[in-house]
């Protein structure tokens, strides 16, 4: 067996994967080189956690932080009468898919002796990175805008994590959250190779959810890409392990107020294009320009999949309706929801296909949005 190492996705310079890292030495990503997966004997059904999938990994971790973080509920429902299956990722201990990323990463960094770090994030990734940083016995600096919503300031807070408010866009966090890191680890849910080897647990998951099988299509809200990279790494390695017979296609839904993603396949770019940013109410993919954006594009077309724009209204409209049938989420959950029927209406999707929907995060996060619209503040 091949010993891992990390990747300098430009260059293809290697790095030593027991070192802290975040970035190659240009400044560029960096990803953990091909791994060869694992089959079912391989999933260790004593832990119910997405440890059970830790043969997985590209490192042992010796004493993993853990919150019992994955192993989330797949449903079988219906959004506006095309049926789905719906994965509830927001069962996850603070309350979002982040919560895998950040149990690896901040297992790492403790294993690696890391003291302190600084994560900038529009909320949800914050919020896990202070929980695991808080149960990792690792000090938690949080850089978020200052329009972020203020029910996960609290929870962030609430863990013991330092919050740095900063006026102005997405990426003007992470120039601050960069420039903090000159006296700290940069735990970066965007950046940090293994944040990614953490959300690929997701797409084990779903492997084993559907009895040993993939789906035919998974739609993600996707502002970084992590979850859209996360199920490309696990669907590759066990399409490689002969584990299935087909990779899931793969669709990031975004709002239409901040679509790079969308406006660059539009356009045949794997860089981004001239677009305009609005704000939106589905915060949590607010990202203008994603660090592994072209890594993104290649994973979506490697599994012919694609990219859907959804507006502000049908957002909303979305968030509403899922409410009402019991899935409580918050509007960037919801843009999968309005997804699914775009591309079920467009025909792209095939309504009696095996298609999941993930709801990444709880609509306790975003408790102001309900109280506005039913005149509750």
């Amino acid at each position: 067996m091949i010993e891992p190492v990390l990747v300098d996705e430009v260059s293809g310079e290697e790095y030593s994967i027991c070192k802290p890292r975040w970035c190659s030495d240009s400044k560029s990503s960096i990803t953990v080189s091909a791994l060869e997966g694992i089959i079912r004997s391989q999933i260790d059904s004593s832990r119910r956690s997405m440890w059970r999938y830790r043969a997985a990994f590209p490192l042992e971790i010796l004493e993993p932080v853990s919150l019992s973080e994955g192993c989330t509920p797949l449903i079988s429902s219906k959004f506006r009468g095309w049926p789905g299956l719906f994965k509830l990722e927001w069962f996850s201990p603070t309350g979002s898919f982040k919560d895998r990323g950040a149990a690896l990463m901040m297992s790492l960094l403790k294993q690696q002796q890391v003291t302190e770090v600084v994560e900038d994030s529009s909320g949800n990734g914050g919020a896990a990175i202070a929980a695991y940083g808080a149960a990792a016995g690792i000090k938690v600096n949080i850089v978020a805008p200052l329009n972020t919503s203020p029910s996960k300031v609290a929870q962030i807070r609430a863990y013991g994590a330092s919050v740095h408010l900063v006026p102005g866009s997405r990426e003007e966090t992470e120039r601050v959250a960069v420039e903090m890191a000159q006296n700290m680890f940069y735990a970066s849910h965007n950046w940090h190779p293994f944040f990614l080897q953490g959300t690929k647990t997701l797409g084990y998951e779903l492997w084993e959810d559907l009895g040993f099988n993939s789906p035919d299509n998974i739609i993600i809200p996707t502002g970084a890409g992590s979850n859209i990279l996360g199920c490309d790494i696990a669907f590759k390695e066990l399409f490689t392990k002969k584990q299935i017979s087909k990779l899931p296609r793969l669709f990031a839904a975004q709002p239409e107020n901040c679509c790079p993603i969308v406006s660059a396949l539009e356009a045949e770019s794997s860089n981004p294009v001239t677009s305009i940013f609005e704000p939106t109410i589905a915060e949590g993919t607010a990202i203008k320009k994603p660090v592994r954006m072209k890594q993104v594009i290649m994973a979506l077309k490697r599994s012919m999949g694609g990219a859907v724009a959804i507006n502000e209204r049908a957002i909303k409209e979305a968030t509403l309706e899922l409410a009402e049938q019991g899935l409580f989420v918050e509007p960037t959950s919801a843009l999968a929801a309005a997804a699914f029927e775009k591309l079920v209406l467009k025909g792209t999707i095939n309504p009696h296909e095996k298609t999941v929907i993930v709801l990444t995060g709880g609509g306790l996060k975003v408790s102001g949005f309900y109280q506005d619209f039913f005149g509750l503040n």
